[in-house]
Protein backbone atom coordinates (compact mmCIF):
# COMPACT_ATOMS: atom_id res chain seq x y z
CA UNK A 1 0.00 0.00 0.00
CA UNK A 2 1.36 3.52 -0.63
CA UNK A 3 1.56 5.59 2.80
CA UNK A 4 1.98 9.29 3.84
CA UNK A 5 5.70 9.62 3.23
CA UNK A 6 5.38 8.06 -0.32
CA UNK A 7 3.38 10.66 -1.15
CA UNK A 8 4.78 13.50 0.74
CA UNK A 9 8.15 12.48 -1.58
CA UNK A 10 5.72 12.86 -4.70
CA UNK A 11 3.45 15.17 -3.97
CA UNK A 12 6.03 17.73 -6.53
CA UNK A 13 4.04 16.89 -10.04
CA UNK A 14 4.09 18.81 -12.93
CA UNK A 15 0.41 20.15 -13.96
CA UNK A 16 0.33 21.65 -17.16
CA UNK A 17 -2.92 22.75 -18.75
CA UNK A 18 -5.15 21.24 -16.01
CA UNK A 19 -3.77 17.95 -17.25
CA UNK A 20 -0.37 15.69 -16.51
CA UNK A 21 0.63 12.37 -17.84
CA UNK A 22 2.21 12.09 -14.77
CA UNK A 23 -0.71 12.19 -12.91
CA UNK A 24 -2.17 10.04 -15.36
CA UNK A 25 0.61 7.56 -14.56
CA UNK A 26 0.21 7.77 -11.09
CA UNK A 27 -3.53 7.26 -11.35
CA UNK A 28 -2.82 4.04 -13.44
CA UNK A 29 -0.15 2.73 -10.61
CA UNK A 30 -2.77 3.43 -7.79
CA UNK A 31 -5.18 1.28 -9.91
CA UNK A 32 -2.83 -1.82 -10.41
CA UNK A 33 -2.70 -1.85 -6.50
CA UNK A 34 -6.32 -1.28 -5.95
CA UNK A 35 -6.20 2.31 -4.62
CA UNK A 36 -8.70 4.72 -5.11
CA UNK A 37 -7.40 7.64 -6.79
CA UNK A 38 -8.84 11.02 -8.28
CA UNK A 39 -7.63 14.16 -9.56
CA UNK A 40 -9.68 17.97 -8.99
CA UNK A 41 -8.46 20.75 -11.21
CA UNK A 42 -8.11 24.39 -9.64
CA UNK A 43 -12.10 25.08 -10.61
CA UNK A 44 -12.59 21.87 -8.30
CA UNK A 45 -13.37 19.98 -11.54
CA UNK A 46 -12.94 16.18 -11.67
CA UNK A 47 -10.31 15.79 -14.54
CA UNK A 48 -9.10 12.25 -13.61
CA UNK A 49 -10.71 9.57 -11.51
CA UNK A 50 -9.31 5.69 -11.33
CA UNK A 51 -11.43 2.33 -11.50
CA UNK A 52 -10.73 1.41 -8.08
CA UNK A 53 -12.28 4.92 -6.53
CA UNK A 54 -15.43 4.67 -8.56
CA UNK A 55 -15.67 1.30 -7.61
CA UNK A 56 -15.11 2.24 -3.82
CA UNK A 57 -17.83 5.51 -4.37
CA UNK A 58 -19.90 3.78 -6.09
CA UNK A 59 -19.98 6.06 -9.32
CA UNK A 60 -19.65 5.67 -12.98
CA UNK A 61 -16.75 7.81 -14.64
CA UNK A 62 -19.21 9.37 -17.08
CA UNK A 63 -20.95 10.85 -14.03
CA UNK A 64 -18.42 12.54 -12.53
CA UNK A 65 -15.46 13.14 -14.95
CA UNK A 66 -15.89 17.20 -15.35
CA UNK A 67 -18.31 17.70 -12.49
CA UNK A 68 -17.25 19.80 -9.36
CA UNK A 69 -15.71 17.58 -6.86
CA UNK A 70 -18.22 19.25 -3.94
CA UNK A 71 -21.60 18.33 -6.13
CA UNK A 72 -20.55 14.29 -6.38
CA UNK A 73 -18.57 13.56 -3.66
CA UNK A 74 -21.25 14.17 -0.94
CA UNK A 75 -21.31 11.28 0.56
CA UNK A 76 -17.30 11.45 1.50
CA UNK A 77 -17.07 15.30 2.06
CA UNK A 78 -13.79 16.99 2.73
CA UNK A 79 -13.18 17.70 6.72
CA UNK A 80 -10.09 19.53 6.86
CA UNK A 81 -9.53 23.12 5.02
CA UNK A 82 -9.99 22.24 0.79
CA UNK A 83 -6.19 22.78 -0.70
CA UNK A 84 -7.42 24.45 -3.54
CA UNK A 85 -9.56 27.54 -1.75
CA UNK A 86 -5.94 28.84 -0.17
CA UNK A 87 -3.25 28.18 -2.53
CA UNK A 88 -1.17 30.40 -0.97
CA UNK A 89 -1.20 28.80 1.92
CA UNK A 90 1.51 27.30 3.71
CA UNK A 91 -0.69 24.73 5.09
CA UNK A 92 -2.50 23.77 2.04
CA UNK A 93 1.56 22.97 0.72
CA UNK A 94 1.28 19.62 2.96
CA UNK A 95 -0.68 16.53 2.60
CA UNK A 96 -3.54 16.47 4.14
CA UNK A 97 -5.15 13.87 6.00
CA UNK A 98 -8.81 13.51 6.95
CA UNK A 99 -10.78 11.31 9.54
CA UNK A 100 -11.38 8.17 8.61
CA UNK A 101 -14.77 7.82 6.77
CA UNK A 102 -17.00 4.53 6.24
CA UNK A 103 -18.52 4.15 2.60
CA UNK A 104 -20.90 1.24 1.14
CA UNK A 105 -20.44 -0.21 -2.51
CA UNK A 106 -23.06 -1.19 -4.81
CA UNK A 107 -23.36 -4.51 -2.95
CA UNK A 108 -23.67 -2.41 0.57
CA UNK A 109 -20.42 -3.34 1.71
CA UNK A 110 -18.75 -1.57 4.62
CA UNK A 111 -15.53 -0.25 3.54
CA UNK A 112 -13.66 2.37 6.36
CA UNK A 113 -11.42 4.73 3.97
CA UNK A 114 -8.69 6.89 4.71
CA UNK A 115 -8.61 10.02 2.78
CA UNK A 116 -5.46 11.90 2.15
CA UNK A 117 -5.10 14.54 -0.27
CA UNK A 118 -1.97 16.39 -1.68
CA UNK A 119 -1.44 19.53 -4.32
CA UNK A 120 -0.16 19.57 -7.74
CA UNK A 121 2.21 22.17 -8.77
CA UNK A 122 2.87 23.75 -12.84
CA UNK A 123 5.96 24.61 -13.31
CA UNK A 124 6.43 27.52 -11.56
CA UNK A 125 5.35 26.23 -8.52
CA UNK A 126 1.79 27.43 -8.23
CA UNK A 127 -0.94 24.89 -6.98
CA UNK A 128 -3.02 24.02 -10.00
CA UNK A 129 -5.19 21.03 -8.87
CA UNK A 130 -5.50 18.45 -6.05
CA UNK A 131 -4.52 14.48 -6.06
CA UNK A 132 -6.88 12.37 -3.90
CA UNK A 133 -5.77 8.86 -2.31
CA UNK A 134 -8.67 6.74 -1.00
CA UNK A 135 -7.24 4.21 1.18
CA UNK A 136 -9.40 1.20 1.63
CA UNK A 137 -8.82 -1.20 4.94
CA UNK A 138 -9.95 -4.44 3.53
CA UNK A 139 -7.93 -7.58 4.35
CA UNK A 140 -5.60 -8.32 2.07
CA UNK A 141 -7.57 -11.19 0.66
CA UNK A 142 -9.96 -8.68 -0.80
CA UNK A 143 -7.05 -7.44 -2.59
CA UNK A 144 -6.32 -10.48 -4.08
CA UNK A 145 -9.90 -11.07 -5.18
CA UNK A 146 -9.41 -8.02 -7.41
CA UNK A 147 -6.62 -9.39 -8.92
CA UNK A 148 -7.74 -9.85 -12.39
CA UNK A 149 -5.89 -11.57 -15.35
CA UNK A 150 -5.66 -7.87 -17.61
CA UNK A 151 -4.17 -6.03 -14.95
CA UNK A 152 -0.29 -5.85 -16.01
CA UNK A 153 1.86 -5.85 -13.63
CA UNK A 154 0.35 -8.42 -11.50
CA UNK A 155 0.23 -10.46 -14.65
CA UNK A 156 4.24 -9.88 -15.42
CA UNK A 157 4.99 -10.57 -11.90
CA UNK A 158 2.45 -13.51 -11.10
CA UNK A 159 2.34 -14.91 -14.46
CA UNK A 160 5.96 -14.68 -15.23
CA UNK A 161 7.05 -17.49 -12.42
CA UNK A 162 7.70 -21.35 -13.37
CA UNK A 163 5.62 -22.26 -10.09
CA UNK A 164 2.03 -22.72 -9.95
CA UNK A 165 0.32 -20.41 -7.87
CA UNK A 166 -3.50 -20.24 -6.47
CA UNK A 167 -4.64 -18.69 -3.08
CA UNK A 168 -7.61 -19.38 -1.53
CA UNK A 169 -10.03 -17.40 1.04
CA UNK A 170 -10.70 -18.60 4.65
CA UNK A 171 -14.02 -20.71 3.21
CA UNK A 172 -11.18 -22.52 0.37
CA UNK A 173 -12.50 -20.73 -2.06
CA UNK A 174 -9.70 -19.87 -4.66
CA UNK A 175 -9.51 -16.05 -4.93
CA UNK A 176 -6.06 -16.57 -7.66
CA UNK A 177 -4.92 -18.64 -9.80
CA UNK A 178 -1.81 -17.77 -12.15
CA UNK A 179 -0.51 -19.26 -15.66
CA UNK A 180 2.09 -22.16 -14.12
CA UNK A 181 -1.18 -23.42 -12.23
CA UNK A 182 -3.34 -23.07 -15.47
CA UNK A 183 -0.75 -24.91 -17.39
CA UNK A 184 -0.52 -27.48 -14.85
CA UNK A 185 -3.80 -28.50 -14.09
CA UNK A 186 -5.41 -27.49 -17.83
CA UNK A 187 -8.30 -25.07 -16.02
CA UNK A 188 -8.14 -21.92 -17.21
CA UNK A 189 -8.47 -19.52 -14.54
CA UNK A 190 -12.01 -18.79 -15.16
CA UNK A 191 -12.68 -22.27 -14.84
CA UNK A 192 -11.93 -22.55 -10.79
CA UNK A 193 -12.07 -18.63 -9.54
CA UNK A 194 -14.95 -19.11 -6.94
CA UNK A 195 -14.78 -22.96 -6.89
CA UNK A 196 -13.62 -25.22 -3.68
CA UNK A 197 -9.81 -25.94 -4.10
CA UNK A 198 -11.12 -29.42 -4.00
CA UNK A 199 -11.75 -29.46 -7.56
CA UNK A 200 -7.90 -29.46 -8.62
CA UNK A 201 -7.39 -32.64 -6.33
CA UNK A 202 -8.21 -36.22 -6.10
CA UNK A 203 -11.55 -37.48 -4.32
CA UNK A 204 -9.60 -39.68 -2.15
CA UNK A 205 -6.86 -36.96 -1.33
CA UNK A 206 -9.51 -34.16 -0.69
CA UNK A 207 -9.71 -35.25 3.02
CA UNK A 208 -6.13 -34.84 3.79
CA UNK A 209 -5.11 -32.21 2.33
CA UNK A 210 -8.30 -30.17 3.42
CA UNK A 211 -7.16 -30.83 6.79
CA UNK A 212 -3.85 -29.20 5.83
CA UNK A 213 -5.47 -26.51 4.83
CA UNK A 214 -7.58 -26.61 7.99
CA UNK A 215 -4.49 -26.67 10.06
CA UNK A 216 -2.84 -24.04 8.24
CA UNK A 217 -5.58 -21.09 8.30
CA UNK A 218 -6.17 -22.10 12.44
CA UNK A 219 -2.38 -22.67 13.38
CA UNK A 220 -0.83 -19.86 11.30
CA UNK A 221 1.84 -22.84 10.41
CA UNK A 222 3.44 -23.56 6.68
CA UNK A 223 4.05 -27.04 5.75
CA UNK A 224 5.24 -28.54 2.42
CA UNK A 225 3.54 -32.19 1.04
CA UNK A 226 3.71 -34.14 -2.14
CA UNK A 227 0.44 -34.98 -3.87
CA UNK A 228 -1.67 -36.11 -6.78
CA UNK A 229 -3.08 -32.98 -8.32
CA UNK A 230 -5.89 -33.28 -11.18
CA UNK A 231 -5.54 -32.03 -14.18
CA UNK A 232 -9.32 -30.49 -16.61
CA UNK A 233 -9.17 -33.81 -18.89
CA UNK A 234 -8.82 -36.63 -15.83
CA UNK A 235 -5.23 -37.26 -15.36
CA UNK A 236 -2.53 -36.80 -12.72
CA UNK A 237 0.19 -34.81 -12.03
CA UNK A 238 2.68 -35.42 -9.15
CA UNK A 239 3.58 -31.82 -7.30
CA UNK A 240 5.49 -30.86 -4.20
CA UNK A 241 2.81 -28.11 -2.69
CA UNK A 242 4.13 -25.60 0.15
CA UNK A 243 0.79 -24.14 1.53
CA UNK A 244 1.00 -20.83 4.02
CA UNK A 245 -1.20 -18.55 5.62
CA UNK A 246 -2.08 -15.05 4.38
CA UNK A 247 -2.60 -12.37 6.78
CA UNK A 248 -3.28 -8.98 6.73
CA UNK A 249 -1.86 -5.70 8.37
CA UNK A 250 -3.08 -7.11 12.05
CA UNK A 251 -1.87 -10.28 11.38
CA UNK A 252 -5.26 -12.01 11.35
CA UNK A 253 -5.40 -14.98 9.17
CA UNK A 254 -7.12 -14.24 5.93
CA UNK A 255 -6.84 -16.85 3.52
CA UNK A 256 -3.79 -19.46 2.19
CA UNK A 257 -0.88 -19.19 -0.53
CA UNK A 258 -0.50 -22.25 -2.29
CA UNK A 259 2.90 -23.22 -4.42
CA UNK A 260 2.64 -26.07 -7.01
CA UNK A 261 5.80 -27.68 -8.00
CA UNK A 262 5.77 -30.07 -11.29
CA UNK A 263 7.34 -33.56 -10.39
CA UNK A 264 7.04 -35.41 -13.02
CA UNK A 265 10.97 -34.85 -13.95
CA UNK A 266 11.92 -36.54 -10.32
CA UNK A 267 8.85 -39.15 -10.63
CA UNK A 268 10.38 -40.51 -13.57
CA UNK A 269 13.81 -40.97 -12.48
CA UNK A 270 12.54 -42.38 -9.12
CA UNK A 271 10.40 -44.98 -11.17
CA UNK A 272 13.54 -46.21 -13.10
CA UNK A 273 15.57 -46.07 -9.80
CA UNK A 274 12.97 -48.29 -8.73
CA UNK A 275 11.75 -49.77 -11.71
CA UNK A 276 8.30 -50.01 -9.79
CA UNK A 277 4.97 -48.88 -11.20
CA UNK A 278 1.46 -48.17 -10.30
CA UNK A 279 -2.06 -48.90 -11.48
CA UNK A 280 -1.78 -44.37 -11.93
CA UNK A 281 0.83 -45.40 -14.63
CA UNK A 282 -1.94 -45.97 -16.77
CA UNK A 283 -4.00 -43.92 -18.24
CA UNK A 284 -7.32 -44.14 -19.61
CA UNK A 285 -10.82 -43.14 -18.76
CA UNK A 286 -12.72 -45.61 -21.82
CA UNK A 287 -15.01 -47.67 -19.76
CA UNK A 288 -12.76 -50.97 -20.97
CA UNK A 289 -9.70 -50.18 -19.80
CA UNK A 290 -11.30 -48.71 -16.57
CA UNK A 291 -12.82 -52.53 -15.85
CA UNK A 292 -8.82 -53.61 -16.77
CA UNK A 293 -7.72 -51.04 -13.91
CA UNK A 294 -10.89 -52.77 -11.30
CA UNK A 295 -9.59 -56.00 -12.32
CA UNK A 296 -5.91 -55.25 -11.69
CA UNK A 297 -6.44 -54.32 -8.69
CA UNK A 298 -7.92 -57.27 -7.12
CA UNK A 299 -5.49 -59.86 -9.70
CA UNK A 300 -2.50 -58.29 -8.72
CA UNK A 301 -2.63 -59.35 -4.64
CA UNK A 302 -3.07 -62.94 -6.15
CA UNK A 303 -0.86 -65.89 -7.37
CA UNK A 304 -2.73 -66.40 -10.35
CA UNK A 305 -1.31 -66.89 -14.00
CA UNK A 306 -2.06 -64.07 -16.04
CA UNK A 307 -2.08 -63.69 -20.45
CA UNK A 308 -2.28 -60.22 -21.54
CA UNK A 309 -3.45 -60.12 -25.55
CA UNK A 310 -3.49 -57.22 -27.44
CA UNK A 311 -1.64 -55.66 -30.67
CA UNK A 312 1.50 -54.24 -30.78
CA UNK A 313 2.02 -50.75 -28.97
CA UNK A 314 -1.19 -51.37 -26.26
CA UNK A 315 0.47 -51.30 -23.30
CA UNK A 316 1.11 -55.34 -22.61
CA UNK A 317 4.82 -54.66 -20.90
CA UNK A 318 3.63 -51.77 -18.76
CA UNK A 319 0.55 -53.68 -17.55
CA UNK A 320 2.49 -56.67 -16.81
CA UNK A 321 4.87 -54.15 -14.78
CA UNK A 322 1.91 -52.62 -12.75
CA UNK A 323 0.88 -56.29 -11.99
CA UNK A 324 3.98 -57.17 -10.66
CA UNK A 325 4.52 -54.20 -8.35
CA UNK A 326 1.09 -54.05 -7.57
CA UNK A 327 1.42 -57.87 -5.42
CA UNK A 328 3.69 -59.28 -3.02
CA UNK A 329 6.33 -59.68 -4.37
CA UNK A 330 6.98 -56.06 -6.00
CA UNK A 331 10.21 -56.42 -4.00
CA UNK A 332 11.49 -59.46 -5.74
CA UNK A 333 13.10 -59.37 -9.17
CA UNK A 334 10.88 -58.81 -11.91
CA UNK A 335 12.62 -60.86 -15.42
CA UNK A 336 11.26 -59.75 -19.30
CA UNK A 337 11.72 -62.32 -21.53
CA UNK A 338 10.86 -62.02 -25.42
CA UNK A 339 10.15 -65.37 -27.16
CA UNK A 340 10.34 -64.00 -30.46
CA UNK A 341 13.92 -62.26 -29.97
CA UNK A 342 15.90 -64.86 -29.25
CA UNK A 343 17.00 -68.05 -31.77
CA UNK A 344 14.83 -71.14 -31.45
CA UNK A 345 18.29 -73.18 -30.45
CA UNK A 346 19.43 -70.85 -27.42
CA UNK A 347 15.73 -70.71 -26.17
CA UNK A 348 15.94 -73.54 -24.27
CA UNK A 349 19.17 -72.93 -22.18
CA UNK A 350 18.28 -69.15 -22.10
CA UNK A 351 14.93 -69.85 -20.21
CA UNK A 352 16.30 -72.67 -17.87
CA UNK A 353 20.11 -73.00 -17.61
CA UNK A 354 22.66 -74.84 -18.61
CA UNK A 355 25.19 -77.63 -16.23
CA UNK A 356 28.59 -77.89 -17.27
CA UNK A 357 29.53 -80.33 -20.51
CA UNK A 358 25.85 -79.99 -21.96
CA UNK A 359 27.54 -78.84 -25.17
CA UNK A 360 30.41 -78.03 -26.65
CA UNK A 361 31.58 -74.87 -24.90
CA UNK A 362 29.72 -75.50 -21.57
CA UNK A 363 32.53 -74.92 -19.39
CA UNK A 364 30.60 -74.60 -16.18
CA UNK A 365 26.51 -74.09 -14.70
CA UNK A 366 24.63 -71.24 -15.87
CA UNK A 367 21.28 -70.06 -14.33
CA UNK A 368 18.36 -69.68 -16.38
CA UNK A 369 15.97 -66.38 -16.26
CA UNK A 370 13.84 -68.88 -14.58
CA UNK A 371 16.43 -69.08 -11.87
CA UNK A 372 16.50 -65.05 -12.06
CA UNK A 373 13.10 -65.13 -11.29
CA UNK A 374 13.18 -66.86 -7.84
CA UNK A 375 10.59 -65.51 -5.72
CA UNK A 376 9.57 -62.85 -8.24
CA UNK A 377 7.52 -62.16 -11.82
CA UNK A 378 8.72 -63.55 -14.72
CA UNK A 379 7.13 -61.76 -17.74
CA UNK A 380 7.37 -63.69 -21.10
CA UNK A 381 6.66 -61.75 -23.75
CA UNK A 382 5.27 -62.85 -27.31
CA UNK A 383 4.70 -66.51 -25.86
CA UNK A 384 2.80 -67.43 -28.96
CA UNK A 385 6.41 -67.43 -30.55
CA UNK A 386 7.38 -70.47 -28.56
CA UNK A 387 8.10 -73.59 -30.10
CA UNK A 388 6.31 -76.65 -29.66
CA UNK A 389 9.05 -78.31 -28.24
CA UNK A 390 9.75 -76.07 -25.36
CA UNK A 391 5.69 -75.54 -24.47
CA UNK A 392 5.86 -78.96 -22.64
CA UNK A 393 8.51 -77.75 -20.35
CA UNK A 394 6.84 -74.45 -19.17
CA UNK A 395 3.61 -76.55 -18.57
CA UNK A 396 5.63 -78.58 -16.27
CA UNK A 397 6.65 -75.29 -14.60
CA UNK A 398 3.10 -73.85 -14.14
CA UNK A 399 1.94 -77.42 -12.65
CA UNK A 400 4.92 -78.29 -10.38
CA UNK A 401 7.01 -75.72 -10.16
CA UNK A 402 10.00 -77.82 -11.60
CA UNK A 403 12.49 -77.64 -14.14
CA UNK A 404 15.28 -79.48 -15.88
CA UNK A 405 18.36 -77.71 -16.81
CA UNK A 406 19.41 -78.07 -20.14
CA UNK A 407 22.06 -81.70 -19.99
CA UNK A 408 20.74 -81.76 -16.08
CA UNK A 409 19.42 -84.93 -14.38
CA UNK A 410 18.48 -83.56 -11.56
CA UNK A 411 15.05 -81.11 -11.31
CA UNK A 412 15.63 -77.46 -9.86
CA UNK A 413 12.88 -76.16 -7.89
CA UNK A 414 11.27 -72.47 -9.13
CA UNK A 415 8.74 -69.89 -7.09
CA UNK A 416 7.86 -67.38 -9.81
CA UNK A 417 4.37 -66.36 -10.97
CA UNK A 418 4.40 -66.23 -14.99
CA UNK A 419 2.87 -63.24 -16.50
CA UNK A 420 2.29 -64.30 -20.21
CA UNK A 421 1.77 -61.96 -23.56
CA UNK A 422 1.13 -62.24 -26.84
CA UNK A 423 0.07 -59.88 -30.02
CA UNK A 424 -1.23 -62.82 -31.76
CA UNK A 425 -4.56 -64.74 -30.52
CA UNK A 426 -3.69 -68.16 -28.60
CA UNK A 427 -7.13 -69.12 -29.50
CA UNK A 428 -6.81 -69.48 -33.12
CA UNK A 429 -3.22 -70.84 -32.36
CA UNK A 430 -4.45 -73.79 -30.72
CA UNK A 431 -7.27 -74.51 -32.84
CA UNK A 432 -4.60 -74.70 -36.04
CA UNK A 433 -2.15 -77.36 -33.71
CA UNK A 434 0.66 -74.34 -33.32
CA UNK A 435 0.31 -73.85 -29.46
CA UNK A 436 -0.99 -76.33 -26.96
CA UNK A 437 -4.52 -76.91 -25.66
CA UNK A 438 -2.96 -77.79 -21.94
CA UNK A 439 -0.97 -74.97 -22.14
CA UNK A 440 -3.03 -72.43 -23.21
CA UNK A 441 -5.58 -73.28 -20.16
CA UNK A 442 -2.78 -73.11 -17.97
CA UNK A 443 -1.35 -69.68 -18.89
CA UNK A 444 -5.41 -68.56 -19.38
CA UNK A 445 -6.02 -68.71 -15.85
CA UNK A 446 -6.87 -64.94 -15.83
CA UNK A 447 -7.06 -62.99 -18.85
CA UNK A 448 -6.54 -58.94 -20.10
CA UNK A 449 -7.50 -58.13 -23.07
CA UNK A 450 -6.25 -54.55 -24.40
CA UNK A 451 -8.11 -52.35 -26.79
CA UNK A 452 -6.52 -50.23 -29.37
CA UNK A 453 -6.35 -47.10 -29.58
CA UNK A 454 -8.91 -46.74 -32.19
CA UNK A 455 -11.55 -48.04 -30.01
CA UNK A 456 -10.83 -45.60 -27.11
CA UNK A 457 -10.32 -42.32 -28.93
CA UNK A 458 -11.89 -40.62 -25.68
CA UNK A 459 -8.85 -41.52 -24.33
CA UNK A 460 -6.56 -39.89 -26.90
CA UNK A 461 -6.61 -35.97 -25.51
CA UNK A 462 -5.83 -37.61 -21.71
CA UNK A 463 -2.80 -39.41 -23.40
CA UNK A 464 -1.62 -36.88 -25.63
CA UNK A 465 -1.52 -34.11 -22.16
CA UNK A 466 0.00 -36.90 -20.65
CA UNK A 467 2.80 -37.94 -23.09
CA UNK A 468 3.64 -34.30 -23.71
CA UNK A 469 4.52 -33.39 -19.73
CA UNK A 470 6.89 -36.40 -19.50
CA UNK A 471 8.68 -35.80 -22.97
CA UNK A 472 8.38 -32.25 -22.00
CA UNK A 473 10.15 -32.72 -18.82
CA UNK A 474 12.69 -35.33 -20.61
CA UNK A 475 13.61 -32.69 -23.07
CA UNK A 476 14.50 -29.64 -20.58
CA UNK A 477 11.75 -28.43 -18.55
CA UNK A 478 9.56 -27.52 -21.95
CA UNK A 479 5.81 -26.46 -21.87
CA UNK A 480 4.29 -27.25 -25.36
CA UNK A 481 1.00 -27.58 -26.57
CA UNK A 482 -1.08 -28.77 -29.71
CA UNK A 483 -2.55 -26.31 -31.60
CA UNK A 484 -5.94 -26.89 -32.79
CA UNK A 485 -5.19 -28.41 -36.42
CA UNK A 486 -2.45 -30.47 -34.96
CA UNK A 487 -5.21 -31.82 -32.34
CA UNK A 488 -7.52 -32.60 -35.14
CA UNK A 489 -5.03 -34.05 -37.19
CA UNK A 490 -4.08 -36.73 -34.07
CA UNK A 491 -8.15 -37.02 -32.67
CA UNK A 492 -8.68 -38.92 -36.26
CA UNK A 493 -5.28 -40.71 -36.82
CA UNK A 494 -6.36 -44.60 -36.66
CA UNK A 495 -2.78 -45.49 -34.96
CA UNK A 496 -2.15 -48.86 -36.30
CA UNK A 497 0.86 -48.81 -33.90
CA UNK A 498 -1.30 -47.79 -31.07
CA UNK A 499 -0.13 -45.68 -27.47
CA UNK A 500 3.88 -46.26 -28.95
CA UNK A 501 3.07 -44.79 -32.29
CA UNK A 502 1.62 -41.85 -30.37
CA UNK A 503 4.34 -41.12 -28.21
CA UNK A 504 6.62 -41.65 -30.82
CA UNK A 505 4.24 -38.77 -33.08
CA UNK A 506 4.43 -36.50 -30.01
CA UNK A 507 8.36 -36.95 -29.40
CA UNK A 508 9.50 -36.55 -33.29
CA UNK A 509 7.34 -33.51 -33.06
CA UNK A 510 8.74 -31.73 -30.21
CA UNK A 511 12.29 -32.28 -31.81
CA UNK A 512 11.47 -30.29 -35.02
CA UNK A 513 9.27 -27.67 -33.10
CA UNK A 514 11.53 -25.04 -31.94
CA UNK A 515 7.91 -23.08 -29.76
CA UNK A 516 5.84 -24.13 -27.34
CA UNK A 517 2.87 -24.66 -29.90
CA UNK A 518 3.51 -27.77 -32.17
CA UNK A 519 1.62 -27.14 -35.47
CA UNK A 520 0.79 -29.61 -38.24
CA UNK A 521 4.04 -29.10 -39.66
CA UNK A 522 5.68 -30.13 -37.07
CA UNK A 523 4.12 -33.94 -37.28
CA UNK A 524 5.53 -36.74 -39.33
CA UNK A 525 4.68 -36.47 -43.40
CA UNK A 526 2.61 -39.11 -43.69
CA UNK A 527 0.08 -37.43 -40.83
CA UNK A 528 0.80 -34.39 -42.74
CA UNK A 529 -0.61 -35.11 -45.50
CA UNK A 530 -4.23 -36.21 -44.40
CA UNK A 531 -4.69 -32.63 -42.16
CA UNK A 532 -7.92 -31.66 -41.05
CA UNK A 533 -10.89 -31.57 -43.01
CA UNK A 534 -12.27 -27.98 -43.66
CA UNK A 535 -15.80 -29.10 -44.80
CA UNK A 536 -19.51 -27.98 -43.15
CA UNK A 537 -21.19 -30.37 -41.39
CA UNK A 538 -24.75 -31.38 -43.03
CA UNK A 539 -26.62 -33.59 -41.35
CA UNK A 540 -30.08 -34.85 -41.90
CA UNK A 541 -32.71 -34.43 -38.91
CA UNK A 542 -31.53 -32.24 -36.79
CA UNK A 543 -33.41 -31.65 -33.67
CA UNK A 544 -35.21 -28.62 -33.31
CA UNK A 545 -34.22 -25.45 -31.47
CA UNK A 546 -33.23 -25.80 -27.51
CA UNK A 547 -31.57 -28.90 -27.72
CA UNK A 548 -27.66 -28.91 -27.60
CA UNK A 549 -27.18 -31.28 -30.87
CA UNK A 550 -28.53 -28.42 -32.38
CA UNK A 551 -27.02 -25.62 -31.33
CA UNK A 552 -23.86 -27.15 -31.67
CA UNK A 553 -25.23 -27.79 -35.79
CA UNK A 554 -26.18 -24.46 -35.85
CA UNK A 555 -22.66 -23.37 -34.28
CA UNK A 556 -20.50 -25.48 -36.86
CA UNK A 557 -22.49 -24.39 -39.78
CA UNK A 558 -21.95 -20.93 -38.96
CA UNK A 559 -18.33 -21.28 -38.60
CA UNK A 560 -17.78 -23.84 -41.66
CA UNK A 561 -17.00 -26.87 -39.99
CA UNK A 562 -13.92 -25.22 -38.04
CA UNK A 563 -13.99 -26.86 -34.45
CA UNK A 564 -11.76 -24.27 -32.67
CA UNK A 565 -14.07 -21.10 -33.49
CA UNK A 566 -16.95 -23.23 -33.00
CA UNK A 567 -15.92 -24.71 -29.47
CA UNK A 568 -15.03 -21.01 -28.41
CA UNK A 569 -17.92 -19.62 -29.31
CA UNK A 570 -19.84 -22.63 -27.79
CA UNK A 571 -17.94 -21.51 -24.36
CA UNK A 572 -16.29 -24.82 -24.30
CA UNK A 573 -13.02 -26.35 -25.28
CA UNK A 574 -12.07 -28.15 -28.35
CA UNK A 575 -11.59 -31.96 -26.66
CA UNK A 576 -15.56 -31.10 -25.16
CA UNK A 577 -16.59 -30.21 -28.39
CA UNK A 578 -15.18 -33.29 -30.07
CA UNK A 579 -16.97 -35.53 -27.55
CA UNK A 580 -20.25 -33.88 -28.20
CA UNK A 581 -19.86 -33.97 -31.87
CA UNK A 582 -19.00 -37.92 -31.57
CA UNK A 583 -21.99 -38.70 -28.96
CA UNK A 584 -24.29 -36.93 -31.26
CA UNK A 585 -23.16 -37.83 -34.35
CA UNK A 586 -21.77 -34.79 -36.01
CA UNK A 587 -17.60 -35.82 -36.44
CA UNK A 588 -19.17 -36.94 -40.12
Amino acid sequence: MINESTVMRKRNISFQGGNSVLCSQWIDLLDELNIGAFIVNKGWRISNINYAALALLDQKEKDVLGRDCREVFVGVPCMVKCLLCNPDDASSKKVSREPDVCVRDEADRAHLLTRMATPIYDDQQHVVGCLTILQDHSPIADLIDRIHYEERSMKLILDSLDVGIFTVNRDGYITFFNREAETLSGYQREEVLGTHYTKIFREEKKRRYGRMVKDILEKRVSMEHRIKMATRDGGDIPVRSHIMALKNEKGNIVGGLATLHDLTLCSQLEQALSDRYTFHDMIGRDPGIRNIFEKVSVVAETEATVLIEGNTGTGKDLLSRVIHSASHRSSRPFVKVNCAAIPENLLESELFGYVKGAFTGADRDKPGRFNEAHSGTIYLDEIGDLPLSLQGKLLRVLEDREFYPLGGRKTQKVDVRIIAATNRGLGSLVEENRFRRDLYYRLNVFHFSLPELKDRRGDIPLLIRHILRRLCATYGERQASLSGEAMEILLNFDYPGNVRELENILEHALVICPEDLIEPRHLPEYLQARGPEKKKPVLPDIPGPGSERYAIHDMLVKHEGHREKTARALGMSRITLWRRMKRYGLDQ
